[in-house]
Order: C-alpha cells, then sequence, then structure tokens
C-alpha cells in the first residue's frame, strides 16, 4: 500500500524535506503545501519575510544539500549565476575589536552567495526534476488530525477540491518558517508544555541591490562585523556578490542603532561604520532597487526534543524548529543538516518506523544547538536585548569566541577552526584541537591590520571608485 507525507511550508527547510523524503521513499506520495502562490522563476513572495536581504549558504549546508539531491545542487546554483566564494581569501572582513582579518592562501572553507529567490527556484527546480511523486499545493494548514500519541493528517483551508478541507498523511513535516503555529496545533492534539526561548536584539536589516562597477567584478565579499562589546547599538554592512553582476548591500543595526529606509540616510548610515570601505564601495555605483527593510530578526527556539510526550509521524525542521538572527548566516544550513537527518533515518528505519520523528527531532536539535549558541551569546551582550540576560554559559561562549576570533586575524589555525564552526561543518569541539587551542591561548602571531589586506589591483578599484563618487550618478 502507498503511502502519503505531507510537508508543510515551501520555504527552502521545505523543499530540502521533501528531497530528502523522495530519495528515502520514492514510492510515498508527497503533498507540498504553502499558502504562497509559487513563482514560476527566481522571484521574492511575501512567505520568506528575509527574502530580500543577505543570504550565505556555509559549507555545511550546501554540503548536506548535496547529499539530497542526485545531481549537484552547487553545480547548478554556480551555473545559475551563484557566487561560491572562500572564506579565508576571497573576503574582506572587519571584526568587532580586533581588526581585520588577514587573507590566507587556504581555501578550505567555503560559502555560496545569490540572492534568496534565485536559491529557492534552482532547488524548487531540481527538485521537480528528482522527484516525480511530489505535487506542490495552495493551501493553509490549520491544524493536525491526531492526538497526542499520533499525527495522521492535517486540516487545511484554502485548499483545492481534490484536497478537500482533510488530508490524512502517513508522516507530516512541519516547516512552515518562523511563522509556524506548530504550538497552537500541539496544544490543540493534547501535547503542552513545550519549553519556548526568545533573545530578540531588535536587529534591523536594511538591502539595496546595485550593478557591479565594472572593473569591481572579482572584487572580494566586504563585511564590517558589529560590536557587541561596546555597550551600544550594534552596527554592520556588508558587500555581497550576487548573480547577474550585481552587489547586495546590506546594512544592519541593533536596537537604538537601526539603519534607516531612505537612499540618503542608507548611503550615509554605511559610510559612517568604522570603516569608510562599504560606502566607498558603492557610493558611485548605480543602484537598483529601492532599499529593503525587514526585522524579522529576533532567535526563537522550541525545544520539541525535550517534551516529554511527542506524537508518533510528526516531524519540525527549519525554522519552524529554531530561527536565528540572520547576521550569522546559519539558518539556512541548519534546515540542510536537520532534512540530512532525516534522509539518514529513512533509510536507516523507514517511515513507518516507531520512534522516528523524535529520534530526527534529537538529531536535528544537535546542529540548533551550535547556531544558538553562537547567535544567543552574542545577541545577550547588545543594549535592550529582549529575552533575558547573559546567563553563565553566554558569557563562557563569548569570552572563548572573541578570543578565538581575536586569534583568526593572523593565525591559519585558529581561523580554520573559526571558519569550520560558522560554516556548521564541525562542532564547537573544532576549536579544541591541538593548533587551534594553542593559537587561541597565545594569540595571533601576525601584527593587527587596522586598514583591509587589499591586493594591489583591489586597493586600485577602490581608489579608482572612491574618486568617482564625487561624479552624479543616477538612481532609480
Amino acid at each position: 500500500m502507498s503511502q502519503k507525507a505531507v510537508v508543510i511550508g515551501a520555504g527552502i527547510g521545505g523543499l530540502l524535506a521533501a528531497a530528502a523524503l523522495s530519495r528515502a521513499a520514492p514510492e510515498t506520495e508527497i503533498l507540498l503545501l504553502d499558502r504562497d502562490a509559487l513563482p514560476d522563476g527566481p522571484e521574492n513572495r511575501r512567505g520568506v519575510p528575509q527574502g530580500r536581504h543577505a543570504h550565505l549558504l556555509m559549507a555545511g549546508g550546501w554540503s548536506a544539500m548535496e547529499t539530497l539531491f542526485e545531481g549537484g545542487m552547487r553545480e547548478r546554483l554556480l551555473d545559475a549565476g551563484a557566487r561560491e566564494i572562500s572564506l579565508g581569501s576571497g573576503m574582506l572582513a572587519l571584526t568587532a575589536d580586533a581588526g581585520w582579518f588577514h587573507r590566507y592562501r587556504w581555501n578550505g572553507s567555503r560559502m555560496i552567495t545569490c540572492t534568496r529567490a534565485l536559491l529557492d527556484w534552482v532547488v524548487r527546480d531540481g527538485l521537480s526534476e528528482q522527484a516525480p511523486n511530489l505535487s506542490i499545493h495552495r493551501a493553509t494548514v490549520e491544524g493536525l488530525i491526531g492526538d497526542a500519541r499520533r499525527v495522521r493528517g492535517v486540516r487545511v483551508s484554502g485548499a483545492g477540491s481534490y484536497l478537500g478541507s482533510r488530508i490524512e498523511a502517513d508522516f507530516v513535516v512541519d516547516t512552515s518558517g518562523r511563522g509556524s503555529h506548530n504550538l497552537r496545533w500541539l496544544r490543540d492534539i493534547g501535547v503542552e508544555g513545550v519549553e519556548e526561548r526568545q533573545v530578540d536584539c531588535g536587529l534591523t536589516n536594511a538591502t539595496r541591490i546595485y550593478r557591479t562597477p565594472a572593473g569591481a567584478e572579482s572584487f572580494p565579499l566586504t563585511m564590517l562585523q558589529a560590536n557587541p562589546y561596546s555597550g551600544r547599538p550594534g552596527r554592520s554592512a556588508m558587500v555581497l556578490p550576487i548573480e547577474g553582476n550585481r552587489w547586495m548591500v546590506s546594512a544592519g543595526g541593533t536596537r537604538g542603532g537601526e539603519p534607516p529606509s531612505d537612499p540618503q540616510g542608507f548611503l550615509k548610515y554605511i559610510s559612517s561604520l568604522p570603516h569608510p570601505i562599504v560606502g566607498q564601495l558603492v557610493s558611485a555605483a548605480e543602484p537598483l532597487t529601492d532599499v529593503a527593510v525587514s526585522r524579522s530578526t529576533s532567535n526563537v527556539r522550541r525545544y520539541f526534543e525535550k517534551s516529554p510526550v511527542w506524537p508518533e509521524r510528526f516531524l519540525v525542521l527549519g525554522d519552524a524548529l529554531a530561527t536565528f538572527n540572520p547576521a550569522y548566516g546559519q539558518g539556512m544550513s541548519v534546515a540542510a543538516l536537520g532534512a540530512q537527518d532525516l534522509l539518514r533515518a529513512l533509510r536507516q528505519h523507514g517511515l513507518s518506523r516507531p520512534g522516528l520523528a523524535r529520534r530526527v527531532l534529537h538529531d536535528a536539535a544537535r546542529h540548533v544547538d551550535t547556531a544558538w549558541s553562537t547567535a544567543v551569546a552574542m545577541d545577550v551582550l547588545y543594549p535592550d536585548t529582549k529575552g533575558g540576560t547573559p546567563t553563565p554559559a553566554d558569557r563562557l561562549t563569548t569570552a572563548f569566541a572573541r578570543r578565538l576570533t581575536r586569534a583568526a586575524t593572523g593565525s591559519l589555525q585558529a581561523a580554520a577552526a573559526l571558519y569550520d564552526i560558522t560554516s556548521l561543518t564541525a562542532g564547537p569541539a573544532r576549536a579544541l584541537r591541538p593548533g587551534a587551542l594553542l593559537a587561541t591561548v597565545n594569540g595571533s602571531p601576525l601584527p593587527r591590520l587596522a586598514e583591509p589586506p587589499l591586493t594591489p589591483s583591489e586597493r586600485r578599484v577602490l581608489q579608482r571608485l572612491t574618486e568617482a563618487a564625487v561624479q552624479p550618478h543616477a538612481t532609480p
């Protein structure tokens, strides 16, 4: 008898969960439900609140994605125009309090950069080729069918006559994002008391897309990190190379230091940061969009894996499980690693194995732990953060991360550990390996850099753009 699985939400988390189901259970009918009408190409949509802002697909995330698809997803993304960037040599990064990172002749950790719209489209296109057993429907999930022992489907509204208002299913995966109503759905079937924690530093993101100036096509990704140690609002900015020979320029500010949404205020904001390089790069660039602003940036974690009661056949992954301040760039990778856990469990045990959902929840929580500790340990330091003061564990994590970052600015051993951890290719224990730990204790062997480590050609590009900034340029 054929089985049926329902995946709630067609964002990255839902697409990857559906990919796991299609690979491990190819005879299972998969229904992917979303409230939005999905676009026919790489276009922004309402259901992805951070879609217009910078997204980084870290190495741990795209490596997990590779296991979920039969064809190479990395190659698909690069063929569509996404960029692959080395954290060691292809990035200029100013730390909070230790100067600029030196650049290393080392390509260990890499990330993929593109618009969220392109990423969604390429993944959705790959899924449609891989999964003939998949169908996508526009519908809003109103609740779960079943009880505290087992979920047997979902109640929906807005669906076509084919689906009706009740969809019976053998397995349900909630990947409906940070707006998920899963706590209410669970209470309605008798699962109470799920622990939840929220930490909100009030981050506001403001993003504008520019045409990459001629001659600057190979200029490195440039990042000015926020400072959580100063007792003042955090302020940051990034110039991110994306598809279509464009730059995505994102500014971020925590509560009390928010970037403005008007073009002149936006440019003034990024030019007033601790180093003027971001303003210098974009002042003479041609803007292609208005400034997009978003405030859906809080860290929210729901500890489903700790619930004493959990219904069979119901799983929560992606942002429906935990959301992170997007400044740390780990949300999509956590979703991908959770989907990889689902694939592994399905291959080992099958869709109907008792305890399968709970087992995957526990596995996925390990990836959440790493990303959560990074985000929260920093965000609790900003003024007026809502969600509690730093715990002793937060302070310990922060102190070690600060020392590791200082060492990483001039030590390849420490930098490799830091990049592996932030890329989610390794857990925090990676920093305790002898080479990295020794570098963390001793500090950077190279001098602190007060200016970005530009190559001669990059310095000429920056000088030319700085000089061109005095000339008038078009606005959209």
